[in-house]
């Protein structure tokens, strides 16, 4: 088929898919609710293949990719020339290999940096649909880079060729770390434009009313994923709006719709009524678009290394791996927590102490402030904290009760009159937290973890809630990193329990991180 041929296989395919009439579509749950013609199916099945979906972008992300791969080319090249001159100097001696006289180390990296470039392209790193999602970009970086140099390993290995160890040993993580940070400077500018609206997947979703609200509750979560509901096909909805999204019609209207929209995802939710039927046939009429077909299987907050997807004779098994309470990683956590705790005590000590000397000349009260606190398994401990309250604020907490700004059984008042002036500036920057470095010393809580609990607040709890003491209590947390006092009961509740069933080393370097950049700016600080 040539070009033009192509072209206008395209074109009409297109055509016709804006022209189904949805009264074609079968209205009735024991069968699919979207049926495409048979010309259209017949003409969808052996035709375009307009890109492999590895390498397919966005069109608004085409100049934002370029911006990718010029700025890498750039980070590997001055990497590589950091290493040829950290290893060999300005002298030139040593510039070639030993084996391979007339081959010189420029030369070689040259190659190394052209290699580089394609693994990235070929590990998906300028896949538009992975911009803005942090882990997995990162992820996609990590693993070209450790291709790219096991496979340097082998290659050098295999053909007996002396490429200095050195060389390749300053190489490696050098280059991985200008990426690295080059991708996150990057994603930043990223993230501003999408909060604002800007630089997004146009999305329409298909579901019935609950599955819907709850895909746009959680997709209004993440403005940082950069997708932008239109509008939705819902045939049982009650109104014309759903969680603030229009209703632009039912399900089997989803493909006129979507072309009339000029979406770039469709998301069909677990509960839609298209069908296996159905929904492989949408995706044989989207071939011929840029619109990308996307299916929610109702599972929330799962991250992703626990899904696993296993196709049994064409059926894709979604397999959900339980969370891990225990082993390699556990151990690990324990031995960072202790050492990160007692390296932080020794540089922060003569703060600790300008602090203390304040709050005795404040009010010549206690240092610290003790309290009973919930840790892992119901153990109770006693938290530490410097004291941010007046001697007496526990006795006049019952007064102040009435006026509690939190739901649940947290309390929150904004203007507390039981706060110290000294207090107010400890709460605003969190330095009245670092005390509890002794407890992680101790081993009562971690590093990271969830909100460390009152006896109070547990007793309250529902059984899903209880699912928090199943890891040690945090210094710092999901919730510390999204807003802090400023959350509602809920969504803590939430994010504590995402925490928990998904911790691993990778996501507690992104909350310490992500901390000091909290602390730093401070926005919602206040007392737990």
């Amino acid at each position: 088929m040539t070009a033009q041929q192509d072209t206008e296989v395209r074109s009409a395919a297109l055509h016709r898919s804006t022209t189904i009439d949805s009264a074609q579509a079968v209205p009735v749950r024991s069968t699919p609710l979207f049926v495409v013609p048979e010309t259209l199916a017949d003409l969808a099945a052996p035709r375009v293949r307009r890109t492999t979906g590895q390498t397919r972008a966005r069109h608004y992300l085409t100049g934002y990719l370029r911006w990718l791969r010029f700025s890498d080319v750039v980070v590997i090249l001055v990497a590589l020339t950091i290493t040829t001159l950290g290893r060999f100097g300005f002298t030139g001696a040593g510039l070639t290999s030993s084996t391979t006289q007339d081959v010189a180390y420029w030369q070689i990296g040259l190659g190394l940096a052209v290699a580089w470039v394609v693994m990235l392209q070929l590990q998906s790193a300028y896949d538009g649909r992975f911009s803005g999602h942090g882990v997995q970009e990162y992820r996609n970086v990590f693993q070209s880079s450790l291709w790219l140099f096991a496979a340097v390993a082998i290659l050098a290995f295999a053909l007996k060729q002396d490429v200095a160890r050195g060389y390749v040993l300053l190489a490696f993580p050098l280059g991985t770390l200008l990426l690295l940070g080059s991708r996150w400077a990057s994603r930043r500018w990223l993230v501003r434009q999408r909060r604002a609206g800007l630089l997004s997947d146009r999305v329409l979703l298909v579901g019935d009313q609950e599955q819907v609200t709850d895909l746009v509750v959680a997709l209004r979560r993440a403005p940082d994923a950069g997708y932008n509901v239109l509008g939705a096909c819902v045939d049982d909805a009650d109104a014309d709006f759903v969680a603030g999204v229009p209703v632009v019609g039912s399900e089997s209207d989803v493909l006129v719709r979507g072309v009339e929209l000029e979406v770039d995802v469709i998301a069909v939710s677990s509960s839609a009524g298209l069908g296996s039927s159905g929904l492989r046939r949408l995706g044989w009429a989207l071939e011929g678009t840029d619109i990308d077909l996307v299916v929610a299987p109702g599972i929330m907050d799962v991250a992703g290394p626990r899904v696993l997807t296993r196709p049994v004779q064409g059926l894709p098994l979604i397999h959900v791996e339980a969370p891990c309470f225990s082993g390699p990683n556990l151990v690990a956590k324990n031995v960072i927590d202790r050492v990160g705790a007692a390296l932080i005590l020794l540089v922060l000590l003569p703060v600790f102490l300008v602090v203390a000397l304040l709050i005795v000349l404040d009010d010549r009260g206690p240092v610290f402030f003790r309290q009973e606190r919930v840790g892992r398994d119901g153990e109770t401990f006693r938290m530490l904290k410097f004291r941010t309250m007046s001697t007496d604020a526990e006795t006049v907490l019952p007064q102040l009760m009435a006026a509690n700004e939190a739901a649940g059984p947290l309390f929150k008042l904004k203007d507390d009159p039981r706060v110290t002036g000294v207090g107010r500036v400890l709460r605003r920057y969190s330095l009245d937290e670092f005390p509890q470095l002794i407890n992680v010393m101790r081993g009562e809580m971690s590093l990271v973890g969830p909100r460390p609990p009152l006896p109070r607040e547990v007793a309250a709890y529902e059984s899903d809630t209880r699912r928090r003491l199943l890891v040690k209590p945090g210094m710092t947390g999901m919730w510390q990193i999204s807003g802090r006092s400023n959350l509602s009961w809920d969504e803590s509740v939430r994010l504590d329990l995402y925490y928990v069933e998904n911790w691993n080393p990778l996501l507690d370097l992104m909350i310490m991180w992500r901390t000091f950049r909290v602390v730093v700016r401070p926005d919602g600080a206040g007392a737990y």
